[in-house]
This record gives structure tokens, sequence and C-alpha cells, in this order.
């Protein structure tokens, strides 16, 4: 055999027998201790970890061979997956839920802003790695379903429970061959681009937070302060003004005089805001310049995780959304807005709930069958005291089969299966037309004869069903028909009797309960908790939890 042959393979043999060896070495120096760490369920880092059995899994494939660290120090996955860590406060999430802490107290300078880790003992390996893993099966399951369960939470969510659609430990074999952690993660947020420009904006108020020097004290105000009046709580209120960018700073001969160049820039800052720039410190303007922006960051954190609780939807798809908080209705067709109006919503008694159902069918100059919850609480006792109550408000009662009875042969009090309905008409509560989406709840979108309560700022009025503003408007575009014109549809809002018109498709309804959302050019919009839903997410949210606790 040629020697000049013979002499490379025994140089390849060489270098194959000494990989072998090197990688034997690498793999011996944490991967038998991460195997007895593992080898029961007493594991000396993941004793109580909801993911034990994921992870012990995962390294058993790969014969504990190691993910996050290379050579004893941090691998480059390793470090991409720290900075998600850390950047999961831009979810509204805390960083400190993902064991952020204790990965922190294994770096050789745990005071400096950019940890290093040097000189780890096999244990600490050890740890790093199993704490760095379960800290991603857990910011994982948090980003695709939550941290907090909502139906434990909050009575009127009544969405369906999101279904998980993830392998975590897929996810993360994917990373072992060199998926991006960043581009793994952003995978499991929620497919609205409310989220992407949401985590944009906290990012932003966590810049105007460290950047900001402004002392952030309650500023009292009881009533309602105009311009001319003096109060305490101008100067600290004009200060956030300018703070905020809505208000160059100006001299001024009287710090406590609600002067008109202050008034000026509350109007624009009430306008930003979605409030009637009335240029009036009531109390929603109070409420809102009140809030730091540690505040908003908190406020922020709450809808995004609202977001995540979301079932998986199309938000392409043509639909009609209805955010509570902000007293609003939008039909959205390729996510477009076509058609926005004001509404009404239910009372703080009467709190309107958050659910989707698909719309189906306009009703018409509609009856509206009173609930026997109000027939009780409301029409009985009228009609006690005055017994033509009923024909004054043009109501009537019928029996189980929906004939007419007489008034004087019936006694609503006692229960014999009657109702009463009021009938079509101009004072008829439900106005002139009524979007129905059939649901559980009983809650639909309907017209209203008390129209001028849509210029009030705050609308929550209702018994639990949505008033909306402009109804001819709204039955056209989702008719969608040239043959329902204007004319057409007001002729059938001014019917004696009920008119029934199918859609030809059937249009998705959400209501939702969004007090934080970012638009498409990253503007944060914040509105007035009338609910008070938010503190107790908050309170849940900010909550640390241990990432060894069930998830």
């Amino acid at each position: 055999m040629n020697k000049k042959i013979i002499i490379p393979i025994a140089a390849v043999l060489v270098l194959v027998v000494g990989l072998i060896w090197f990688f034997n070495q690498r793999r011996s120096d944490i991967s038998d201790e991460l195997k007895t760490n593992l080898s029961s369920e007493q594991s000396a880092v993941l004793a109580q970890s909801a993911y034990f059995e994921e992870i012990q899994s995962f390294y058993a494939d790969r014969d504990f061979l190691e993910i996050w660290l290379f050579n004893g120090k941090v691998s480059n996955a390793g470090e991409e997956l720290l900075e998600q860590i850390e950047n999961s406060k831009y979810d509204g999430l805390l960083p400190e839920d993902y064991n952020l802490d204790e990965i922190y107290a294994l770096s050789t300078d745990p005071e400096k802003k950019n940890k290093k880790f040097k000189n780890l003992s096999s244990d600490e390996k050890v740890g790093l790695e199993l704490l760095l893993t379960d800290a991603f099966f857990n910011l994982a399951h948090d980003l695709e379903k939550g941290k907090v369960n909502p139906s434990s939470l909050d009575p009127n969510w009544k969405f369906e429970e999101k279904e998980s659609e993830v392998n975590y430990t897929a996810l993360l074999q994917g990373i072992a061959k060199g998926s991006s952690v960043e581009k793994t993660f952003a995978s499991l947020y929620p497919s609205s681009d409310l989220y992407a420009q949401g985590r944009e904006a906290i990012e932003e108020l966590y810049e105007i937070q460290e950047n900001g020097t402004l002392t952030w004290d309650f500023a009292q105000v009881d009533g309602a302060i105009k311009v001319g009046e003096k109060h305490a709580a101008i100067p600290a209120l004009r200060k956030r003004l300018i703070f905020w960018d809505v208000l160059k700073p100006y001299e001024m001969e009287e710090p406590t005089l609600f002067d008109s160049t202050m008034f000026a820039g509350l109007q624009k800052y009430q306008e930003s805001n979605g409030m009637n720039p009335d240029g009036v410190i009531g109390s929603l303007v109070a409420e809102s310049l009140n809030n730091s922006p540690q505040n908003l960051i908190d406020i922020a954190s709450i809808n995004m995780e609202r977001l995540r609780w979301m079932p998986k939807m199309d938000w392409d798809q043509e639909m009609v959304l209805v955010n509570i908080a902000n007293y609003q209705l939008d039909y959205m067709n390729k996510s477009d807005t076509a058609f926005t109006a004001k509404v009404i919503v239910g009372k703080e008694y009467n709190e309107s709930p958050t659910f989707t159902a698909p719309m189906s069918y306009i009703v018409f100059s509609p009856y509206w069958n009173i609930p026997e919850s109000i027939t009780n609480d409301e029409i009985i006792p009228s009609v006690q005291k005055n017994p033509d109550y009923l024909s004054q408000k043009n109501m009537e009662v019928v029996d189980g089969n929906g004939e007419v009875v007489k008034t004087s042969k019936v006694n609503l009090s006692k229960k014999e299966g009657y109702r009463v309905r009021q009938k079509p008409g101009g004072d008829n509560s439900l106005g002139l037309v009524k979007f129905m989406f059939p649901n559980e709840y009983n809650i639909y979108i309907h017209d209203t004869p008390a129209r001028s309560l849509f210029n009030r700022e705050t609308r929550a009025l209702s018994h639990g069903c949505i008033r909306i503003q402009n109804p001819d408007q709204f039955a056209k575009i989702l008719l969608d028909d040239k043959s329902w014109d204007d004319e057409k549809i007001q002729e059938a809002m001014n019917q004696e009797n009920e008119k029934v018109v199918e859609l030809d498709r059937k249009i998705p309804v959400v209501l939702v309960y969004m007090t934080f959302w970012a638009d498409k050019d990253g503007k944060a919009n914040f509105r007035s908790d009338v609910y008070q839903r938010d503190q107790a997410l908050l309170k849940a949210l900010r909550s640390k939890k241990s990432s060894l606790d069930q998830a």
C-alpha cells in the first residue's frame, strides 16, 4: 500500500479518537451530575418543578448533555435565554418567576448589569443548567397561556379556556439543534398585532421610567377644576402634562392657577387619551394624571395577560369587536376598521361579560321581551303603584304561547308563565333594531331611545346588553346588500311588527375588556377600569410564584 495514503488515514484516526475523547471528557464534566440529579423525583435543584418529568425525559434523550452551557461557560443559547428571561418584563411578567434571582446568585459578579459565569463548580454548573431549563418551560407556558388562570380570578371571563397546542419539549429540542431562543418564544405570542404593539409600548414605558425624574405623589382632586380657578393640585398636574409632552414648560405668575396655557395642554391630553376634550379636570382626568409610568406599566401588564388568555382566533377575519372599557364598537374586516360607534355597556352591578359568539340575524322594530329579573325588580313594583303603567310604557302581557292576555286578568307576582314585553316603537327600550348573536348570557347589541346618553364620558348604564349609536349605519354595513339602502332600513326600523332578517354569513362578535392597548402607530391607550377588574389581576400577576410551583 502507498505510504502516502497510509499516513493521512492514520492522522484521521487519531483525530477521530481525539474528538471522541474530547466529547467524552466534556460530557463527563457535568453529564454524570445531571443524570444523578435527575435520577429521582427528589432532584436537588428541581424538587418541586411542574415540569420535572419533561426535563428528565429531555436530558435522558440527549444522554444528559447540557444545552445552556459549553465548556463550563454559558453558551450562546444560554445567553439568549437569559436575555429573554430579563425581557419578560416587557410581556408584563415577573422575570423573578423564572429563576432569575437564583441564576444571578451563581454569577461571579451578581451586582453588575452584565452577568458573567466563570469558575463554577460542578454543582453550580448543574444548578445553572437546570434552573435555565425550568425557566424555559415556565416562561413558554406563561407566554402561551398566561400566568394566571382566568376561570379562578374573573367570573365575567366567559371565553373558552385556551387549549395548549405546543409541545414545549419539542421547542427545546429545536433550540438544542440551533433554533433561535428569541424566535421560539415569539412563536408563542398571541397572533393579534395588539400583543407585539403592546410589548413595544411597555418597553418604551420602562425607558420613560428610567429616564424620568418627576416624583409622582398623589394629587387629590374632589369635584371639578375649571380654567381660571385655583387649586393646590394644579402645580403637580401641570408638571405631569409637561412630563407627557402635551405641554411645554412656561413661565407663570401663580402656580396654583389653572390658566389658559395649561387648559390647551389638558385638552390635548384628554383627546389623546379618549376623553371628552372639555378642558375640565374631573375625576377621570385626575385619575389618569395620577398614573405614574409604573402604574401604566402595571395596567399594560394586566391587559397583556388578558391577550394571552384569549382563545386562538383569526384576527384578520370579519368581526365585530366591542371593548367594554372603551365604550366602543368596531366592525373589522381584514384588520381594517370599517365602522366605529360609541356604545353603552352594563352598569357596575350588571357588568357586561367578555365572550365571543357568532352574529346571525337582525331584528328590526323589535319587541322587548323583558327579563324576569327586571319584571320582578322594576315592572311589578311600578304596576303596583300605577295600574296604568304597562299601557303608558307601551307594554303588554303574553302567555307561554306568545298570545296577548288582558292585564286585568293576570297577577304578575305569581309564577304562572306570563311575561311582559314592550311593543315596537320609538319608546321601546331596545330602540328600533337589535343585532343578535345568540348566547347563554342573553346579551345582544341594540338601539336605544335615550340617545343623549352617548354624549357622556362614562357610559356603564345598561342592564348588561350593548347599546349602539348609529344602529342604522351598523345594519347597513352588516347587510352588505345594495337593496338594503337607507330608505329600506328606516322603513324596517319603523314598523308595527317585528321583522327578522337573517344575515348571509355568521359574523363573530368579540366582547373584550381592555383598559390598555397600543395602536399600529405605537401609541399607548389607557382607559378607566370601570368594573374594577384590574386590581385583582394585578395582585395575582405581581405575586411572585416559585418557578417550581405548578404551572
